[in-house]
């Protein structure tokens, strides 16, 4: 069974809907770690719920991103850890990070990418007036929302769509998505 990491900076809304899932049977792996870059945010609290050990830190307590990378790294190999998920983890992976788990590092997106990278994708399809957005999991690179896609679902942007209501709209096909298409790789792929 797979041994995960889930790295967030916020609320935490897709580590709930994973740990759920574990929790359920619906997706075979076991939690390992919780890493947050974020000591304040409710990912935190989500995760002492669950009895799921966290890594907390500031990176400004760091001299450099390679130097919290290779915390980090000395945290998932005393966990165990042999997969990581990004779940609102708000920090480019460094080559630190890359080199050890490349391949083995997955992020979900709020929308159809190669559209509407980086921060802010929600705001992005609202000011370009698209009607269809969406959520994409897709394997890290170095780039920005740059690898390769593994599963997309579209999301329709209703007349009148507000920030809030389409925020929400893709939340729940994110707290779906996510799980089932972590499920798939991890039965088929062999991680």
């Amino acid at each position: 069974m797979r041994q995960i990491a889930i790295f967030a900076s916020g609320s935490g809304s897709n580590f709930q809907a994973i740990v759920d899932a574990v929790q359920a049977g619906t997706l075979k792996a076991n939690i390992g770690l919780l890493v947050c870059d974020q000591p304040g945010a409710f990912v935190i609290h989500r995760a002492q719920s669950a009895g799921i050990p966290a890594f907390v830190f500031r990176a400004k307590d760091y001299e450099n991103k390679q130097a919290f990378e290779r915390e980090i790294q000395r945290h998932l190999e005393a966990a165990g850890v042999d997969f990581i998920v990004l779940a609102g983890y708000m920090r480019l992976i460094g080559p630190t990070l890359l080199e050890s788990y490349g391949g083995r590092i997955v992020n979900i997106h709020p929308s159809l990418l190669p559209a509407f990278p980086g921060k802010d994708a929600v705001g992005q399809a609202l000011e370009a007036g698209v009607k269809i957005t969406g959520v994409t999991v897709h394997y890290v690179d170095a780039g920005m929302d740059t690898g390769e896609i593994i599963e997309q679902e579209i999301v329709r942007i209703s007349t009148g769509e507000t920030r809030d209501s389409l925020q929400e709209k893709i939340q729940h096909v994110e707290h779906h998505l996510y799980p089932v298409t972590l499920n798939h790789l991890f039965l088929t792929t062999g991680y």
